[in-house]
């Protein structure tokens, strides 16, 4: 019984620590740090409702479930969370993180991008290119090497296996699709 009590703390624990990072990293950057700080004229900017409205509607929510999906498996498969700080102990190797190795990134990307669509704004776009050049230098020169270095050979086949920003529906191995 007091196993399962400490369990339900840990998951507590987590959940509270994964709401405090989402709201303050992915939050800033996709909310907070271009529509108050950046660009506040586009929140007076009127929003017309039509196709192109309802497919970046449908960006920003793809994304911002692609985010929350792959951070509750941080929690609960990984037993930590997105921040640098609180990595998972254990490699996530299933859900999104099946077809590339950043879905996380992909999904902010993805919201950054349907705000650029629903705010019919350039520079939002061009923001969101800035932060996509962002992500890829963290991960190739900060999270990669951490990963190699904490994961180890587990990291390294996974990284063989599945790529980097490009989703595949098949797991590469050796050379070949499977």
């Amino acid at each position: 019984m007091g196993t399962e009590n400490s369990d339900e703390r840990s998951i507590s624990w987590l959940l509270l620590k994964l709401a405090v990072f989402t709201v303050c990293v992915p939050g800033t950057a996709t909310v907070w740090l271009p529509l108050y700080v950046l660009f506040p004229a586009l929140r007076q900017r009127p929003i017309e409702w039509n196709a192109a409205t309802a497919g970046a509607i449908v960006l920003m929510a793809a994304g911002a479930s692609g985010y929350l999906w792959c951070a509750l498996e941080f929690a609960f498969v990984g037993r930590g969370t997105p921040a640098p700080i609180d990595m998972p102990r254990r490699l996530v190797v299933q859900g999104l993180y099946r077809y590339v190795r950043n879905p996380m990134y992909i999904s902010a990307l993805l919201v950054l991008v349907g705000e650029s669509a629903l705010f019919r704004s350039w520079h939002m776009l061009e923001y969101s290119a800035v932060i996509a050049i962002g992500f890829h230098f963290f991960v190739l020169f900060h999270e990669e090497p951490t990963l190699r270095r904490k994961m180890g050979p587990e990291y390294v086949k996974y990284c063989e296996d599945v790529a980097r920003w490009s989703p595949r529906l098949t797991r590469r191995r050796r050379g070949h699709a499977v």
